[in-house]
């Protein structure tokens, strides 16, 4: 089954807010990057009253349907049991209540790894930084040329992109504070297929260190008056990302 995506959700958007119909919201478990022929449960969270849900997959403006579930209930869990390339890409699900389709949830992107061999991650200097410095990663790749490669961190999404030459991507970070820390991986990819990635680097461990100071304060986000600081939201840039 074949529609055009955006007409649909647009019409569906307005007769939703002509009535109480929440947009859906929907979320991959473990995560949205998967190896290979590994599975992957995605949740859609609607309300109790919702008795349909519908999974969808979608690209070129058109979507087909992956699955419906049936029944009274405030969310539906769908299974993909082995992750490849032909159930990598852009999932929306969306919920029937009364005699109508809820909004489209916004897009989940899900991505599998493994199919190329792995990069590896590097940075240009110490990876312990001082608090306020900026740190450069290099994504390379040996054998193979990407177009594009990823950096992610763990425990969190895709932080940043960077469109390569080849054989290494770019990433600068920064000017960094404590919730910089961490372990980071990087993939490479192709642009023509951004929904299949290689096998992931081995972790690079990036320490920052450094106190708040009167010539460096922390933010109130820092709470760290007089100690260490710690959580900001990390702020990422990369050299000719697109």
């Amino acid at each position: 089954m074949n529609l055009s995506l955006p007409v649909l959700c647009l019409s569906e958007k307005i007769r939703a807010q002509e009535g109480d119909f929440p947009i859906p919201i929907v979320s991959a478990t473990p995560g949205s990057a998967i190896p290979w022929n590994e599975s992957v449960k995605i949740l859609c969270w609607g309300t109790p009253e919702s008795y349909l849900y519908q999974l969808e997959i979608w690209g070129n403006s058109t979507f087909e349907v992956v699955e419906k579930q049936l029944g009274f209930q405030k969310e539906a869990e769908f299974l993909i049991e082995h992750m490849n390339p032909n159930t990598a890409g852009r999932y929306q699900c969306r919920y029937r209540k009364r005699d109508r389709w809820s909004e489209c949830s916004k897009a989940l992107e899900l991505v599998v790894t493994g199919f190329y061999s792995k990069p590896s991650l590097s940075a240009d200097q110490s990876v312990e930084v001082l608090r306020g410095e900026t740190v450069s990663l290099q994504c390379t790749s040996a054998h193979v040329p990407f177009d594009r490669f990823s950096l992610t961190k763990e425990g969190g999404a895709t932080v940043s992109q960077s469109q390569s030459g080849g054989h290494q991507g770019s990433f600068v970070l920064g000017p960094v504070n404590q919730s910089f820390s961490g372990n980071y991986r990087c993939y490479g990819w192709y642009r023509g297929s951004p929904y299949v990635w290689s096998a992931p680097s081995d972790a690079l461990g990036l320490v920052v260190t450094g106190r708040c100071t009167p010539a460096q304060p922390c933010s109130n986000a820092d709470r760290c008056p007089g100690q260490p600081c710690s959580s900001l939201v990390p702020t990422l840039s990369s050299p000719s990302a697109s």
